[in-house]
């Protein structure tokens, strides 16, 4: 046999030199710094919203049908806004929203369950 034959074949990762990883799931370079910075700045938008214990939760049902609202890619991207607002830009592009989401919206506006969305959080 040929040595060729007995050697396995190259990859075109092998011209590339290895680098080991510094710490779980963490890429050289990087500063913990930043991470940080961006937790705390997560966890103040989530304080920032306002909850009144007393309050009952929503209606199961009622949460489901937003959900679905919130799943819908035809109505745009629903991070860094309120489902209203979501929802008026929808209107506004013609896409033609479900009217009891708005209602439901309208509704509850005290609420921030019903207000945000599960991403709001996050900022685009």
């Amino acid at each position: 046999m040929s040595r060729r034959a007995m050697e396995q074949p190259r990859r075109i990762t092998d011209s590339f030199p290895r680098r080991r990883r510094r710490g779980p799931g963490r890429l050289p370079g990087r500063l913990k710094d930043k991470k940080d910075k961006d937790k705390d700045k997560v966890q103040l938008k989530v304080r920032d919203c306002p909850r009144d214990p007393s309050q009952p939760p929503p209606d199961p049902a009622l949460m489901e049908m937003l959900r679905r609202f919130d799943l819908s890619w035809e109505y745009g991207p629903c991070t860094g806004i309120t489902r209203l607002q979501r929802w008026e830009r929808a209107q506004e592009l013609g896409l033609s929203p479900p009217g009891p989401i708005r209602d439901a919206l309208l509704e509850h506006r005290d609420n921030p369950d019903v207000t945000y969305s599960l991403w709001h959080e996050y900022e685009l």
